[in-house]
């Protein structure tokens, strides 16, 4: 492989990049590794795909076969005939968006005052969120209930913003945390002697900084509010207000699963998430190692 080399001032990291000195072995090895890796990732999403154009007299297609028997798309029809797929679509991207929007906001906030000021008990304060995350979400279930009854606040489709976001708020902190602390703090203090206030700093000096921080939050907490089923399984009961996760287990019977449509609606649920990654992969994972630098 090569080495690092420089282009210009930018410092180019080429020791994944193929070179004319690597053997015939090392890239029959590389390559026959990556064509297998993507075999295994992708052919769960072909599996589901096929059982989606299964025709629906069939229970299940045979797993080694390219196409099946008799393939058709009647099962998206029907799926869409008979359920309201764009009103969970629309119930799931409500409720993550307005998520995302708001567990953002206070993890930047929470995120900056963690990075930049020393107070008492401060490093217990960031281990505390820690520990929050080592909770599995089925623990929170039922104190989660009992007080979202209390509150009133059981069956409404906003509700779910509130556990939504206490849940989001550690991760997300930690995370822009790390961008934070790679910031010089004498671009702050530059911008104090011209007298600039705090909050004037934190939204025109720090804020286009941390940009990647923000897309890089936004994509996990919007695409983990997407999927989730545990936590709005408990809070909604009325079929109007399902998301994607929960309209999807409508299709599963007691005594008979609609296997053809179940696909259909799983394979809608994560187009999303794949146009997301597909668009943003580069920057979400080159993104992420930036916080791991410190000035």
């Amino acid at each position: 492989m090569a080495n690092v080399k420089t282009k210009g001032k930018k410092l180019i990291d080429r020791s994944f990049f193929f070179d004319r000195k690597d053997s015939v072995g090392t890239l029959i090895y590389v390559y026959l590794s990556l064509i297998i890796m993507s075999i295994v990732a992708a052919y769960p999403i072909w599996y589901i795909f096929v059982s989606s154009i299964t025709p629906g007299d069939k229970i299940m297609p045979d797993p080694f076969s390219f196409l099946p028997e008799g393939a058709t798309f009647d099962n998206y029809v029907q799926a869409f005939r008979t359920k309201p797929i764009l009103l969970w679509m629309f119930n799931s991207l409500v409720v993550s968006l307005v998520s995302t929007v708001i567990a953002v906001i206070c993890a930047l906030l929470a995120g900056y005052g963690l990075s930049r000021y020393r107070f008492p008990m401060r490093w217990p304060l960031m281990i505390l969120l820690l520990v929050t995350q080592m909770f599995p979400a089925p623990m929170i279930l039922l104190p989660l209930y009992i007080l979202m009854g209390k509150l009133g606040l059981m069956n409404h489709l906003m509700a779910l913003t509130v556990p939504y976001v206490a849940t989001s708020i550690p991760f997300t902190t930690w995370l822009v945390k790390g961008f934070f602390d790679t910031i010089p703090r004498s671009l702050e203090e530059s911008a104090y002697i011209d007298g600039a206030s705090v909050m004037t700093t934190f939204f025109r000096v720090i804020m286009p900084l941390v940009q990647p921080a923000i897309a890089v939050s936004a994509i996990f907490t919007f695409l983990g509010f997407w999927s989730e089923y545990i936590v709005a399984r408990v809070i909604i009961m009325s079929e109007k207000f399902y998301t994607l996760p929960l309209g999807l287990m409508l299709f599963r019977g007691e005594h008979n699963t609609k296997w053809g449509q179940y696909s259909a609606v799983a394979l809608i649920t994560t187009i999303p998430v794949v146009i997301i990654f597909t668009m943003l992969s580069k920057q979400i994972v080159g993104n992420l190692t930036v916080g791991s630098l410190k000035d």
